[in-house]
């Protein structure tokens, strides 16, 4: 045994050391062989471009060829990375912080046809009646099947007074409709608040940008000021097509005090990131419902997500858009910039977004209010005010009207002075959500009587959250 022993010993050493004298071979020869396979299809981009240049009936520079091959190998990852031109780079760092000039839309690829994510709130394109989920066939008569995004937008984009005809194919439809839209410039306001009604605030975030969580935390102290307190709150994220990671966290962070808000996991080092909240909030610890759709995208996913996984809000809605990757924007020698999706990103309770979206807890369709019936005009017989010369009536005198118009102004008085109170009054009126739209908006209806359902069966202001990863501390 033990001569048999030392004989395997002996062979195990042998086994290694030739291991150690061809692997270093092997494992050259391999990575010259990866070599010579990427040179030889180097070789072939080459042969591709010259038989290009030479034959192609109509003249294309080596730079144009390699502009679209990048943009070509770019696109092809994945709808969201993309190759930008320093011009287009200049466009997206307008963009971020507020003002750009176009119709207002958000597009992405979806089954590899031009989709719409959302269109921004207030935008031509918004008050032309593009919606999310419009795919959109055609350009000014020009088909998008293979049209990059990056192509796509330069074409939709033009100056301020320009037109623009997106032909789109909604769903649920037979035919293509063509929706002509005025090009503008977007000022994008990022939040807007107002009040439902007494002690019952609705914030409108319609983006991330740059200044979202400055313009947020100005709009909840606001409403929290008012002399009714604050017993519920309405956050609106339909529409919403995302934005700037960054202040979706910061966002988040104003309802929570403790806890996972999001976290990113990508297969290069340095892409994994945990975001967590501070103890530091703006919100008052009052029940919230969120509102998403499938418009609702990237960063407002990460807030709706964040907020229903810590039990801090209630979803209510359909289901969001799904886009749950990060896009890091590299810049390149050229002065453009490579936008490349790096990671995705999960909620705290680890749950991945990427093309599944949000589920609402509470499934709530939009129902389009009904149009008002046609009214059939009646006629009416020939009265004497319809004869040619007719005496106009003769103005009778309101006693009354004439009374309050001494009381108001005095002789050698001016104009009265509104108080103090008045003015106050005339305020908060300004803050009160239209009814008129509020009663057209069967989800937001939905939203307000929950929230005073909520205040009724509670017993008292606030929410019980348990003692999860995401109680918040009441104020």
């Amino acid at each position: 045994m033990p001569g048999r022993t030392l004989r395997h010993g002996l062979i195990l050493l042998a086994i290694l050391a030739v291991l150690s004298f061809y692997l270093p071979q092997l494992q050259h020869q391999s990575a010259q062989a990866a070599s010579d396979a990427d040179y030889s299809r180097m070789r072939l981009l080459t042969e591709v471009m010259e038989q290009v240049q030479k034959k192609y009936v109509e003249k294309k520079t080596p730079d144009e060829l390699l502009t679209e091959a990048v943009k070509g190998m770019v696109s092809s990852l994945d709808p969201h990375s993309a190759y930008m031109t320093p011009e287009e780079y200049k466009e997206l760092q307008i963009e971020t912080k507020g003002t750009f000039s176009g119709v207002g839309i958000v597009i992405t690829t979806k089954d590899n046809i031009l989709t719409v994510v959302s269109p921004i709130e207030g935008t031509p394109a918004f008050k032309a009646g593009v919606e999310a989920g419009d795919r959109i066939m055609k350009i000014d008569g020009k088909l998008t099947k293979g049209m990059t995004l990056m192509d796509a937008v330069k074409n939709i984009r033009g100056p301020k007074g320009s037109k623009v005809v997106l032909t789109v194919l909604r769903e649920g439809a037979n035919n293509l409709k063509d929706i002509e839209i005025v090009r503008d410039m977007i000022p994008i306001k990022s939040v807007r608040f107002y009040l439902l009604e007494d002690g019952f605030g609705l914030i409108r975030l319609a983006n991330f940008q740059e200044n979202t969580t400055d313009e947020l935390i100005k709009g909840l102290n606001e409403l929290q000021k008012q002399k009714v307190p604050i017993k519920g709150l309405v956050i609106d994220l339909r529409t919403n097509p995302g934005g700037l990671l960054t202040e979706a966290v910061n966002v988040a962070d104003q309802f929570l005090d403790k806890g996972l808000i999001v976290s990113t996991r990508g297969r290069a080092p340095g892409q994994e990131m945990i975001f967590r909240a501070t103890p530091r909030m703006t919100a008052n610890n009052y029940p919230i419902i969120v509102l998403v759709n499938q418009g609702s995208a990237s960063a407002s996913e990460i807030l709706a997500g964040a907020l229903q996984d810590h039990r801090r809000a209630m979803i209510l809605g359909t289901q969001s858009f799904g886009k749950g990757s990060v896009q890091t924007i590299l810049p390149l020698e050229d002065k453009g910039a490579l936008k490349l999706t790096t990671a995705r990103y999960y909620t705290p309770n680890g749950r991945a977004i990427q093309a599944k979206g949000i589920t609402p807890d509470l499934v709530v369709p939009f129902k389009p209010p009904a149009p008002a019936p046609k009214v059939e005009k009646k006629s009416q017989g020939l009265r004497e005010k319809d004869l040619q010369g007719a005496m106009a009536p003769e103005e009778e005198k309101d006693p009354a009207k004439d009374e309050k118009a001494e009381i108001a102004k005095p002789d050698g008085a001016g104009p009265a002075k509104a108080t103090d109170q008045e003015k106050d009054k005339t305020e908060t009126e300004k803050l009160y959500y239209p009814k008129d739209r509020l009663e057209k908006d069967n989800q937001m209806v939905r939203a307000l009587d929950l929230l005073k359902a909520w205040q009724i069966f509670s017993g008292h202001e606030g929410i019980n959250q348990g003692k999860d990863a995401g109680a918040v501390k009441k104020q």
